[in-house]
């Protein structure tokens, strides 16, 4: 199969697919929230779809006495329930156990509700018990990449590169508490007043943050930065003119020909997704070790090894961090090392991985530019303690790493690629760099649009000889400085 047909490209250049993005519903169903002659509101028909704007229209009293009697039934369930009988049943039938026995709770209580507002009242049950509560209807919409919780009080997300603020709440801090331990807790980590901060992931993938009180003034903190539940492939990134057909291509070659890669980039602005999308183009005969904080790559092929730090216990000792892993790694016969984010000294023993034979490996890095990932680089090789002359530092680094790819996130919400550059070797003190490609942004629309081209340079790769040598041969025409305008 050629690299084209791998992109998923056909004869005519990139295949549009179809947005992600399901927008819930904008019409209510019949009998929603509906104000009484007096201007207050009632509880009638809560549903899942109603009870964020509800919370955001009704009166103190009434969320009140909603978030009670929810909060009363929850209780009524687990003073009833099995728990040990429980832990045996699937999911499906635990979901179908909790729906009766709410119903019948609501029917010894005489508690006149609707058949909606008694559906409404079951799925948060059964979220609040089998999953994060209010969180739950914003996991299911795949329009949302971040949900940001500050304090019981707020949530915020992010649809398309915007935040927005929703209407749901929690009851109190003790509430988010209760989720943001059932969270840690399934990954082995912790967060109290002696660890307060902790890094996790969702059963998706999906990374999680946390900061609680004393350090988070008003209240716990909670950011879940989402991944897609199905994983995004090269043509998707090209329907959503991410990058030109040419820049998707030169990538993916230089991938699959073990050129070692630094994707670089801000907060948001998509470097893991690229690292992901990326890393499917390594051959499935290559044995890859993964290593990082919380571990999110959702990397396909079959010989896979994944390595998670670990955060020190109650006493402080026992944490193992990314620098032990990647040593560790070197002893574990990878022919690839793929480093999550490089932010410390472990980016000394990664280099030295990359220039002893562990080519093709990758990571990715905080910066704006890809100059200045290298002077990033250069800084966490002094964290390593090591006596390194800067001449020497910078020779590691040219020596090191083929390409950097840097990505951003533009005012318009969009994450491009907008430069490729190749290290091209020393020059006295200086490392040489040469741009591929790259994104010209020539001006914004009334409506916020960002408007630009993505563009080679005109300078030919000094990688050629070796992608020939690999057997992947690109298009001649590849490095023309043709205009692709969006």
């Amino acid at each position: 199969m050629s690299l084209r047909e791998r992109l998923g490209l056909g004869a005519n250049g990139g295949r549009g697919l179809p947005s992600v993005a399901q927008p819930l519903p904008d019409e209510s169903p019949d009998g929603a929230l509906k104000p009484e002659a007096d201007g207050t509101t009632t509880l009638a028909m809560l549903t899942p779809q109603t009870i964020p704007q509800a919370v955001a229209d009704a009166t103190p009293t009434v969320t009140k006495a909603y978030q009670q009697l929810r909060a009363r039934v929850h209780q009524q369930v687990l003073r009833r329930l099995d728990i040990d009988a429980l832990d045996r049943l699937p999911p499906d039938r635990l979901r179908e156990e909790l729906r009766l026995l709410v119903e019948q709770l609501l029917q010894e209580e005489s508690i006149a509700l609707n058949a909606l507002e008694r559906r409404g009242l079951v799925t948060e049950i059964q979220d609040e018990m089998l999953g994060l509560g209010p969180l739950e209807p914003l996991l299911q919409d795949p329009s949302v990449s971040d949900i940001l919780v500050n304090t019981c009080r707020q949530v915020y997300v992010e649809r398309h590169g915007k935040l927005e603020m929703t209407g749901i709440s929690f009851s109190d801090n003790a509430h988010l508490m209760k989720i943001i331990e059932k969270i840690v807790s399934r990954v082995g980590r912790r967060v109290d007043e002696s660890s307060p901060m902790a890094d996790a992931r969702l059963e998706d993938g999906s990374r999680v943050n946390v900061i609680i009180p004393p350090l988070a003034i008003d209240g716990p903190i909670l950011s879940i930065r989402r991944f897609a539940s199905t994983p995004l492939q090269m043509s998707n990134l090209i329907g959503y003119k991410s990058l030109s057909e040419e820049m998707a291509l030169f990538m993916a070659a230089a991938t699959e020909a073990e050129i070692n890669v630094v994707i670089s980039g801000g907060t948001g602005s998509g470097k893991t997704t690229l690292l992901n999308i990326l890393s499917s183009y390594i051959p499935a005969t290559e044995r890859i070790v993964t290593i990082e904080d919380a571990a999110e790559l959702q990397l396909q092929q079959p010989h896979v090894v994944r390595l998670e730090t670990r955060p020190a216990n109650v006493e402080g000792r026992g944490e193992i961090t990314q620098r032990a892993l990647v040593r560790n790694a070197l002893r574990m016969r990878p022919d690839r090392i793929v480093l999550g984010e490089t932010r410390g000294p472990e980016a000394l023993d990664m280099l030295q991985a990359m220039n002893t034979g562990h080519e093709g490996s990758m990571t990715t890095i905080h910066a704006n530019t890809a100059r200045d990932a290298l002077s990033r680089l250069e800084s966490m090789i002094a964290m390593a303690g090591v006596d390194l002359p800067t001449r020497a530092a910078r020779s590691q680094i040219a020596s090191a790493i083929g390409i950097i790819i840097q990505t951003n996130r533009l005012t318009d919400g969009t994450r491009r690629i907008t430069s490729i550059t190749e290290i091209a070797g020393m020059e006295g003190d200086v490392i040489m760099m040469q741009e591929l490609f790259c994104f010209k942004q020539t001006g914004v629309l009334t409506d916020g649009t960002v408007q630009g081209y993505f563009s080679a340079t005109g300078v030919r790769s000094r990688l050629w000889e070796k992608l020939v040598s690999k057997g992947i041969r690109l298009p001649d025409h590849l490095f023309d400085p043709v205009r692709h305008v969006i």
